[in-house]
């Protein structure tokens, strides 16, 4: 290897008293593209960070010897923040992990890329405008002229990393770090955003570090990975032979944390307990013209659904953004306005207030993001609780506590392990175990049917599959039904008895799961399956 673009050596990163970076050492080539793998907390954004100076109250230590373009190599650990924001788009860029959050909200994207190359290349306003425009075509969005003059908030999420990336490559960068760019994207978006960050890194020569904690991009997309673990890099070299060979446990572990299908086998004979005929969901709009001053149109969410749900059983929906899912499960909750039929057992919404508050404490749900559906302002014991204190008013403080916590025992935390648990707030715990308190407040009121909105897409892969292990073990000792919304294809083939598919609010294709994902007849079932 030739030397390298980008040399790190006993790179330390401290906040205060705690380091959280010890001492790593690792290289990038021009034109190489490394993956720097870990869970949350192992220390991979900061260490991206800490080379760019946007660590804040950091204290970073050691050397990261970069060749840049204009004054030979230099140490990034040891520039002023003068000489770092030189070299920030012009030499090194980043694109982080939430385009939502990481972008303007008060500006078009077209004049935030503009911004950039008129403060690093020294366009004219017109030049730089004009550049913009070029570097969103470049990325493959549709219509860059349009687009350019739209807000993140008018973008789809495919699009606004889109205009993330060009925003990074406007000043054709040497080196680009990029922090998780498809974590929040679906499958075939990760892999045009993947394809679209191969092709432009061919082009312009420039190195790529990834930073992920999903193994499949890996394979997919990097020559060499660096595994991290709380901190330190315990592994390091070619992807196939990492991966063939993993020296280190941890390694292993992560190699290991693919979701293992374990399921039951209820009753085959078992009469639905949930069924949908004819469910549509469908919006008013406005018509263009004059047309819209005197007649609304519809946009149709879901198109004749039809699903059936029997004990025991998990249902897997599976689709990209915008697919249906969501406004699916809403109608079959009764939280959405519909035409057709939904029962659960001998009852269908509607049919009197207090019918409907027995149907809801017969279903329950467990969101995606536990640390956004958890009130920060309750205690563990008032966020478990809850539900017993709607659906079981009769029961006095005593006997809520004990079912409280007995159902957080029958998720995995007890008060030998975390004393005061009880008392404790959401922001203690870490992610899964957030998760798990989540999926305790479902269970409280004992329902029959648990809809699970994307329930692992926000942990890593060792805590996914823990939590994806419990959930199972609760079907097979309670008899659980669950409704379970997703665009991983590998949780459901892990988690799903029946699958159906949806896109564009219209269900292309419905059967046994390991039937429709083993031999999928629609070509976008097909395209899921093969983004995997």
């Amino acid at each position: 290897m030739s030397t390298p673009l980008l040399q790190v050596r006993g790179m330390r990163v401290a906040f205060g008293a705690q380091e959280v970076v010890h001492g790593i050492d690792f290289d990038i080539a021009s034109g190489e593209k490394l993956a720097l793998v870990g869970e949350s907390g192992s220390g991979k954004t900061v260490t991206a960070l800490g080379l760019l100076g946007l660590a804040q109250n950091a204290r970073t230590t050691g050397r990261a010897l970069m060749r840049t373009s204009e004054e030979g190599t230099q140490n990034l650990l040891a520039l002023a923040e003068p000489d770092l924001r030189r070299l920030r788009g012009q030499d090194i860029a980043m694109i982080f992990q939430e385009p939502m959050s990481a972008l303007n909200p008060l500006f078009s994207v077209g004049e935030q890329i503009a911004e950039v190359l008129q403060l690093k290349q020294g366009l004219s306003r017109a030049q730089a405008w004009e550049a913009a425009i070029e570097a969103l075509a470049q990325t493959g969005i549709a219509e860059p002229q349009r687009r350019a003059r739209s807000f993140p908030h008018q973008l789809s999420g495919g699009q606004r990393q889109r205009a993330m990336i060009a925003m990074a490559l406007a000043c054709r960068p040497r080196l680009l770090l990029a922090d998780e760019p498809t974590t929040a994207l679906d499958v075939s978006l990760r892999g045009q955003i993947l394809d679209l960050l191969g092709q432009l890194q061919a082009d312009y020569g420039m190195a790529v570090m990834l930073i992920t904690h999903d193994l499949n991009l890996v394979r997919r997309f990097a020559h060499r990975v660096a595994v991290m673990d709380k901190g330190h890099i315990v592994e390091q070299g070619p992807v196939e032979e990492v991966f063939r060979r993993p020296t280190h446990g941890y390694t292993r572990q992560l190699l290991e944390s693919r979701p293992e299908r374990q399921l039951h086998d209820p009753d085959p004979a078992a009469l639905p307990w949930l069924q949908a005929r004819q469910l549509r969901v469908s919006y008013p709009v406005r018509r263009p013209g004059l047309k819209g001053w005197f007649k609304s149109g519809a946009f149709v969410a879901v198109h004749s659904a039809d699903v059936d749900i029997a004990p025991g059983y998990t249902l897997g929906v599976v689709g990209e953004s915008g697919s249906g899912k969501s406004t699916l499960a809403l109608a079959l909750l009764g939280l959405q306005a519909f035409e057709g039929q939904v029962r659960m057992g001998d009852h269908a919404w509607g049919g009197s207030a207090a019918l409907d508050k027995l149907m809801r404490r017969q279903v329950q749900v467990v969101f995606q993001d536990p640390f956004s559906s958890l009130s920060p302002r309750m205690t563990i014991e008032e966020i478990v609780g809850e539900g017993l204190r709607v659906h079981h008013p009769e029961m006095g403080s005593a006997q809520r506590r004990e079912q409280v916590a007995l159902t957080l025992a029958e998720v995995g935390l007890s008060q030998t392990q975390f004393p005061g648990l009880l008392m404790r707030y959401p922001h203690e715990f870490s992610g899964g175990q957030r998760q798990r308190i989540a999926i305790a407040r479902a269970l409280a009121v004992r329902p029959r049917l648990l809809v699970l909105d994307e329930p692992t897409s926000a942990l890593d892969v060792t805590v996914q599959k823990q939590v994806l292990g419990l959930l199972q073990r609760l079907q097979a000792e309670r008899g659980l039904s669950y409704l379970l919304i997703t665009h991983d294809v590998q949780v459901v083939q892990a988690m799903a008895h029946q699958v159906l598919v949806m896109k564009d609010g219209q269900v292309v294709e419905q059967g046994p799961a390991l039937q429709v994902l083993g031999q999928p007849q629609h070509p976008y079932t097909r395209m899921l399956v093969e983004s995997v």
